[in-house]
């Protein structure tokens, strides 16, 4: 049996699992597929990429499910790695594809025709201590994405939180989760205890949560209200984005919740009340090894600036005013 064809394995309910490659240090984002009487629904595909084309192309094959017996796409939020294949596979299974109306403005808005976000992200990321000489950088790794989306579908449909939605043969409630990527879509089986929770809750490592202009002004707050919600539910099996199918999904919540006040308190004794940029804390957070990869360099200062963002809200830092344009934060006096 093929490599691509051994990273699909069958869960419960004959649901497949498939392990679609990544070339990042994630190495691989879970798509699901779920039967019912008239064939397959796909949750997102993974990021296009001539190795998940072919991942694709052989997996299925080695499934004998055929292209045409998929007839739906669900992506539950808008981030490349789960909407770049709905396009191509859309054109090949004439499948409607599904997403919330906030994550299709947000796909529109960064991989758009004429986008203008990579500039945006790049300038803002310079007002917040990202160095010159890495400002081209970044902003040839946001332009490359595009590619990695398209073609985009043409024939998207919405569902948003509080809808019912039926797939796999279940009838779903639809929740939200923001803070990670905004319109982001959960999928909960209230009579078996099923949670198709794409990246708002993951196993063994945390949500990226990241600031970007244009969008949510507080996204770990937003992120934070989000788990709090999502704990209630009575969880038996959740099924996420990233790494394998997991039970303790209350117990999950808890740990990351902890993470990001530990995340807060670290910040504020780092920033003393010198004042540092987001890049300068950013830089003592993860180490400066991250200039050598704009990939994880975005993550880390994205989800740098949303942390100060909290605090500065919960009054804990202020913000020290613009010096040469960049903005620089410490600790509240007083």
């Amino acid at each position: 049996m093929s490599e691509q064809a051994q990273a699909v394995r069958e869960l419960d309910g004959g649901w497949l699992q498939a392990k679609a490659p990544l070339p990042y240090s994630l190495k691989w984002v879970n798509a699901y597929l779920l039967p019912d009487e008239s064939g397959w629904t796909l949750i997102d595909p993974g990021l296009r990429t001539e190795e998940t084309e072919a991942f694709w192309s052989e997996a299925l094959a080695a499934r004998s499910i055929p292209m045409s017996a998929i007839h739906s796409i669900v992506v539950t939020h808008h981030h490349p790695d789960h909407y770049g294949m709905a396009g191509w596979f859309q054109q090949r299974t004439g499948a409607t594809v599904w997403m919330s109306p906030v994550a299709f403005a947000s796909a529109g808005r960064l991989w758009g025709e004429g986008e203008s976000f990579s500039r945006e992200l790049t300038e803002a990321f310079c007002r917040h201590g990202l160095p010159k000489e890495l400002e081209e950088g970044m902003n040839a790794h946001m332009r490359g994405f595009p590619e990695r989306v398209s073609p985009q579908p043409s024939d998207v449909r919405l569902i948003s939180p509080g809808d019912r939605f039926t797939m796999g043969g279940i009838e779903w409630d639809v929740y939200g989760a923001e803070g990670h990527a905004p319109g982001h879509l959960l999928f909960y089986d209230r009579s078996g205890g099923k949670l198709l929770c794409g990246d708002a809750v993951l196993p063994d490592i945390s949500p990226n949560i990241g600031w970007m202009p244009g969008g949510d002004p507080d996204p770990l707050q937003s992120f934070l209200e989000s788990l709090r919600a999502l704990r209630a539910l009575e969880v038996s099996m959740a099924y996420p984005g990233h790494r394998n199918p997991f039970e303790a999904f209350s117990q999950r919540v808890g740990e990351l919740l902890e993470h990001h006040e530990r995340r807060l308190r670290r910040m504020e004794e780092l920033l003393g009340d010198s004042g540092l940029t987001a890049f300068e804390l950013c830089e003592l957070l993860f180490g400066a090894r991250l200039r050598g990869n704009m990939h994880n360099l975005r993550f880390a200062l994205a989800e740098t600036i949303a942390h100060l963002v909290r605090l500065e809200d919960e009054g804990r830092i202020a913000r020290n005013g613009e010096a040469d344009g960049q903005i620089s934060f410490a600790i509240q006096k007083g």
